[in-house]
């Protein structure tokens, strides 16, 4: 199983919270509209952890 470090794992818990209450958004700079997916709004999460250089898995494929 693959590990993510506790920033990682806040990080995303964070936006996950955005997007229950309905403020997240997606696209550059949160221009693409408001998220309605919550497999997109995790991925959203590891791509802002693995920006701040968190430890996340690889991507795969």
């Amino acid at each position: 199983m693959a590990k993510y470090s506790k920033k990682a794992l806040n990080k995303i818990g964070i936006v996950m919270h955005e997007f229950k209450l309905g403020k997240l958004k997606s696209g550059k700079e949160g221009q693409g509209g408001i998220v309605k997916s919550r497999k997109q709004a995790i991925a959203i999460g590891i791509s802002e952890a693995r920006q701040e250089g968190d430890k996340v898995p690889k991507e795969k494929g």
